[in-house]
């Protein structure tokens, strides 16, 4: 079974795609067979002959082994909405069984696997079922992307509690620039560092035209890989 990694983050647009394909990319200089996952994907387009998500498809390059897309990404909605909307518009039910399933058919494929959340920690899979049940449902460890901007130290302390009120262990976090010139960076990061308390595997300068590859050189590695 390969070692696994859930991805979350502070608040949609944060930047969860952009680490999660840089980890991939850093994690290929370790393992031979690396693979994302995007569970659950809103928003499709047309791409070589069928409908992806462009999330998936980043996780897709970024990755060193091609899987089926039913379990790279076991469901795509067709509208870029909250994913319990875009599900309901499109006649689907988002079975958190099922995922999980397909997870543990992709671990047996691939030395390690990332699994990219949708959203932030709580957004909506259904009436009553969050993306909190997902990752407790696959019960990996979480890598918590933080996306530096004003409000990113409320919204980071109450995602690393609400992280630790399923039980999940918060393996690191990433600290991502998301303006080349946000006030006061340094003194958040430090403020970060000492409330989330567990290692900073990256921190992502600010790039106007984001490179996964290139990013990869900033993380540094930590439990479980």
């Amino acid at each position: 079974m390969s070692a696994g990694l859930f991805i979350a983050g502070t608040d949609t647009g944060v930047g969860k795609s952009l680490a999660a394909c840089a980890l991939l990319h850093a994690l290929a200089a370790r393992w031979p067979r690396v693979v994302g996952m995007k569970p659950v994907a809103a928003g499709a387009e047309f791409h070589q002959g069928q409908w992806a998500n462009e999330d998936a498809l980043a996780l897709r390059a970024a990755s060193s082994i091609a899987v089926a897309p039913q379990l790279d990404n076991p469901v795509l909605l067709p509208e870029p909405l909250s994913p319990h909307i875009a599900a309901a518009r499109a006649g689907q039910v988002i079975d958190i069984a099922a995922i999980a399933a397909s997870y543990r058919q992709l671990a047996t494929l691939a030395d390690a696997v990332v699994v990219e959340g949708a959203g932030g920690w709580h957004v909506p899979l259904s009436g009553t079922h969050t993306g909190a049940d997902l990752a407790q449902a696959l019960g990996l460890p979480v890598l918590l992307v933080v996306g530096l901007r004003l409000g990113c130290l409320n919204h980071a302390a109450l995602t690393a509690e609400a992280i630790a009120a399923r039980g999940l262990p918060l393996a690191g976090w990433v600290a991502n620039h998301l303006s080349p010139d946000m006030a006061a960076a340094s003194e958040n990061i430090a403020w970060l560092r000492q409330r989330l308390a567990v290692p900073l595997w990256a921190e992502l300068p600010y790039q106007e035209a984001p490179n996964a590859h290139a990013l990869a050189a900033h993380f540094t590695l930590h439990t479980p890989f």
